[in-house]
């Protein structure tokens, strides 16, 4: 009997990274299908490289399925970003995925900072990210959610978006987050359902250095941005969740952008760093 046959992936990207001399640089790196990376960057003098991924396809379709897996080596230091939004389009009858597999040796640091995951009318969307990391590294993960434009002007014409981030630490786990988004099923009137606002972002940390003050420091930082609700979440070991709604994706990146660099002036003393593209 034979098991059932694994569907082919639509863009397949791995990066092996580890630092030669005072940069990190990649020491192995396939891509394949429509996924690849621009070349890598030095956006300051820390040694710090960022990738750029690419989708040349311009966005996700009904049976899309992608996978990405990084791996920084010990003391590998990374910003991986998108050049540009992840749109998935309409999806009738199935869905698009993406699964990312991310692995941090010892001091590894690594920023994972996508542009916004835009949702349009009737598309359905999965996405899976395991990590696992030794208990010196530290770990960014950050995520915006928006729907996207519907002819009719109505909101939430998406149907569905799954989104499961599990975290090992030093071999345990650490964190398990899931978030589902049925448009379909919320109430009718609204309440309960994203409190009324159209964007969700959440943005998770792990760091040994993370201590009560410093989630003091990030707690206030929601503060300064009232259009936004925050919620902050302390995990069973030095780490956080910071989740937000609001109606702007300008608004919740640019409070993650914030948290992100109060993070890297009290690890690093780094200044901020820019990672506008356009």
């Amino acid at each position: 009997m034979t098991g059932a046959a694994v569907p082919a992936l639509t863009g397949e990207l791995a990066l092996t990274l580890a630092p030669r001399g005072r940069r990190t640089v990649a020491v192995a790196q396939r891509h394949a299908g429509t996924l690849q990376t621009l070349r890598p960057m030095y956006l300051d003098g820390s040694g710090q490289v960022t990738y750029h991924v690419v989708n040349p396809g311009g966005g996700c379709l009904r049976g899309d399925t992608y996978a990405i897996d990084i791996d920084l080596q010990a003391d590998a230091r990374a910003v991986v970003t998108t050049q540009s939004a992840t749109k998935v389009y309409r999806t009738p009858g199935g869905g698009a995925a993406q699964h990312m597999r991310i692995r941090l040796g010892a001091g590894a640091v690594l920023e994972y900072v996508p542009d916004a995951l835009i949702l349009y009318r009737e598309a359905t969307y999965r996405q899976t990210c395991t990590v696992e990391l030794d208990p010196s590294a530290s770990l960014v993960l950050a995520e915006v959610v928006t729907p996207g434009w519907s002819p009719d002007g109505a909101r939430f014409r998406y149907d569905e978006l799954r989104m499961r981030t599990e975290i090992h630490r030093g071999g345990e786990l650490l964190a398990v987050d899931n978030l589902l988004i049925e448009p379909g099923r919320a109430d009718p009137s609204g309440i309960g359902f994203l409190d009324g606002r159209t964007h969700v972002g959440s943005l998770t940390a792990v760091d040994p250095r993370i201590d009560e003050d410093l989630l003091d420091e990030v707690h206030a930082l929601t503060g300064t941005v009232g259009t936004v609700r925050s919620g902050l979440t302390a995990l069973a070991g030095p780490g956080f969740v910071l989740r937000c709604l609001g109606d702007d994706t300008a608004e919740l990146t640019g409070l993650f952008d914030a948290v992100i660099a109060l993070l890297r002036s009290r690890w690093t003393g780094q200044a901020p760093m820019n990672l506008r593209k356009y």
